[in-house]
């Protein structure tokens, strides 16, 4: 049994890393500041004897122990990290200093979760680790996409310098029960939409590609890259390598969903990646990981889970 801290582990990832941990036997201090993260994410672990929770946000210091660290903590959609980004920027920069800073007292093991947006739009395709992406500084999704790059370089410079124990993960489009209602992603977006009888909003022209990774499959990712030796640092995608349109998702959802919703196209928003596609080559060398879970069978335990929210 391990003391494992996860920051952010009211939010939709995070959540869903506390029952795997819980479930594993292990103790959890869940760290949130609720910015985007849900009491009810977490309201069935509060209680259990190996489970505790601490409102608390990473821009600031924290003084615990524990034997590991998973650092999700950052609003991850669009909305959420557009409505403050210099808070966004700070929580991805101070967080990772600060998440660092204890690692390296506790001498712990200590992971981050990055993001394929480091990759911006991309000239490659599929994107591998080694590409170094192509992303605007400036632009209104730099808060975030820079942001996720310069903790990936505290990482790995604390990595180089004080020889810590780092595990560094590049997430792709993840979807499933507990997203977020109004988070703005393509998933719970046209799912909400669908099930409301609303047109689905559909930017651009709807050719642009997503890859889409059911939450079940990345935590286990999220499992096995904390398991792995000393040596393997990352990072490494994680993500489904089967690729979808934007029309295609919808087209699904409204047959799943036996919704009668519309599509309305509106303007591609600034800086959006026509595609996105991880090689996750790495993934399956390191982890012997690869997903399970199928577009079809994922979108389904979606749905379910958004019909029940919604009827609430």
């Amino acid at each position: 049994m391990n003391r494992i801290l996860v920051t952010g582990g009211a939010g939709f990832l995070g959540s869903h890393l506390c029952d795997r941990l819980i479930k594993d036997g292990h103790d959890v201090l869940c760290l949130d500041n609720f910015f985007t993260g849900s009491k009810q994410n977490i309201a069935h672990l509060i209680g259990k004897p190996n489970f505790e929770l601490m409102r608390h946000d990473v821009t600031y210091p924290l003084s615990v122990e524990v034997d590991q660290i998973f650092n999700l903590a950052c609003p991850a959609s669009p909305i959420h990290y557009q409505l403050d980004p210099v808070q966004t920027t700070k929580t991805s920069v101070h967080g990772a200093i600060n998440m660092l800073d204890l690692a390296l007292r506790l001498k712990a093991r200590v992971f981050q979760a990055s993001t394929s947006e480091v990759y911006g739009d991309p000239e490659q395709h599929p994107q591998q680790e080694s590409y170094w992406g192509r992303v605007n500084p400036i632009g209104p999704r730099s808060c975030y996409d820079e942001g996720k790059r310069c903790a990936e370089t505290l990482y790995f410079d604390y990595h180089r310098q004080y020889n810590l124990d780092i595990k560094v993960v590049r997430i792709f489009n993840t979807y499933g029960p507990r997203m977020h209602p109004n988070d703005g992603r393509v998933v719970s977006n046209f799912i909400v939409q669908a099930l409301k009888g609303e047109d689905i909003t559909m930017y651009g022209t709807g050719s642009q590609t997503r890859s889409f990774c059911y939450v079940d499959d990345l935590i286990e990712g999220f499992v096995r890259m904390m398991a792995t030796e000393k040596g393997v640092t990352g990072p490494i995608n994680l993500g489904n390598p089967g690729e979808f349109t934007m029309l295609e998702l919808a087209e699904k959802i409204i047959q799943l969903t036996g919704s009668k919703s519309k599509l309305v196209f509106m303007p591609l928003p600034t800086d959006d990646p026509k595609q996105r596609q991880p090689d996750i080559t790495l993934a399956k060398e390191n982890l012997g990981w690869q997903p399970k879970v199928n577009l079809e069978d994922g979108l389904k335990e979606t749905i379910a889970y958004f019909k029940k929210l919604l009827a609430v």
